[in-house]
């Protein structure tokens, strides 16, 4: 169990990212944006979870994206179930408030089929894509469908989002001027709780 994927790559994901350095050296195309990924209590899910919210840096309290995923560990790969918030304003702030993540139960949260991410180690970095082409999202009044990719390391998280059209598929929403690149200010890893006073690293050596 020492040598779990499962927990490697929790390792690694738990944390404050931030964006700071690309939006100071071209704020014209990139917004400063913080995202975080708080780990959940165990039994949440009866297993490792996270909570995630995804804000401009002005404005901590009003996220506009937030989320709840499951890891699974699958034949040395990475599988992560995304769940959508019933009501998520109820919960804004929980990525660095713990009193508000706190008062999230399992019955505040449904299943996002069809946007699961897979991930697999690669060397020194975790490379992770959403499954497939049918995480629907509506947009722009288009319909589209989520194209993400990214890419994780211990200490960056670097992702593109895109929705394509499900007709054309032609970009419809997402940068155009290529991915986020965030570096991490803060680690979460010790609120994991089989990390806790444990030298685990983020990666598996190959």
């Amino acid at each position: 169990m020492s040598n779990s994927l499962l927990f490697t790559f929790a390792r690694c994901l738990a944390g404050d990212f931030s964006n700071s350095q690309q939006a100071w050296e071209n704020p014209q195309n990139f917004a400063h944006i913080r995202i975080f990924f708080r780990p959940l209590p165990f039994d949440f899910f009866g297993g490792i979870g996270f909570y995630s919210e995804q804000t401009y840096d002005y404005d901590l309290w009003s996220p506009y994206r937030q989320g709840i995923h499951r890891l699974v560990e699958q034949k040395e790969q990475i599988y992560i179930e995304n769940y959508g918030l019933k009501d998520a304003y109820l919960y804004a702030g929980s990525g660095h408030n713990r009193e508000i993540l706190a008062t999230l139960k399992p019955h505040c949260i449904e299943r996002r089929y069809n946007c699961s991410m897979v991930f697999r180690q690669q060397g020194n970095l975790w490379r992770g894509n959403v499954e497939g082409n049918q995480c629907l999202i509506e947009r722009n009044g288009k319909q589209t469908y989520l194209v993400s990719e990214v890419e994780l390391t211990e200490n960056t998280w670097v992702s593109l989002d895109r929705g394509m059209d499900i007709n054309t598929h032609e970009q419809v929403w997402g940068s155009v001027h290529g991915p986020l690149r965030f570096e991490k200010r803060t680690s979460f890893a010790d609120e994991l709780p089989l990390f806790k006073n444990s030298d685990h690293q983020c990666f598996i050596p190959e």
